[in-house]
């Protein structure tokens, strides 16, 4: 199974993310990662949509995709030409033995500890999913008490973006 990464421009109305999600659910498609904000335009919502099927499957769901009334614009991200990101915090039990363990891991990463309790960090990391999967396979060696993900959210690289709605084409 092949996955890609969808970047959807629809109008910022009420109902538009039911609209959209239901589309994948009537088909028996699964969303792998659903992230959706308002762009720099109040008027417009912006959601990137993981999904994962064979191509023909992946076709379907663009076209299907690109016929719903709310949808502008549809971008499929393509790695070579996008940039992606994910964040995740963790909260990690960390007392006075193993704190340091932690931080040096987070170090490592670049990542940021948000929260100090008295017997747990909670780190934030933002990056690409293998980043992220990487920093957690490095945090098994401790307890980790909890996790949060957004889901990937990306846009296309170069100086192209939102400008007059006439610019938007779907397809």
């Amino acid at each position: 199974m092949k996955k890609i990464v969808l970047s959807i421009l629809v109008d910022n109305t009420a109902g538009v993310l039911s609209r959209v999600s239901g589309l994948f659910s009537r088909r028996g498609y699964n969303i792998d990662s659903l992230t959706v904000g308002e762009t720099e335009n109040p008027k417009f919502s912006r959601m990137t949509v993981v999904v994962s099927g064979d191509d023909q499957i992946l076709d379907q769901i663009r076209k299907q995709v690109a016929k719903l009334e709310d949808v502008l614009e549809l971008k499929e991200l393509l790695p070579e030409e996008s940039v992606c990101r994910e964040l995740v915090l963790v909260k990690v039990k960390a007392d006075v033995n193993n704190r340091q363990g932690v931080i040096a891991v987070a170090d490592i990463f670049r990542a940021k500890v948000v929260d100090v309790a008295k017997d747990s960090l909670m780190v934030e990391l933002t990056g690409n999913p293998t980043k992220l999967n990487a920093f957690l396979n490095l945090l098994e060696g401790f307890q980790i008490l909890e996790i949060v993900r957004t889901g990937l959210t990306g846009l296309s690289r170069g100086a192209g973006g939102s400008g007059d709605i006439s610019d938007y084409i779907v397809g």
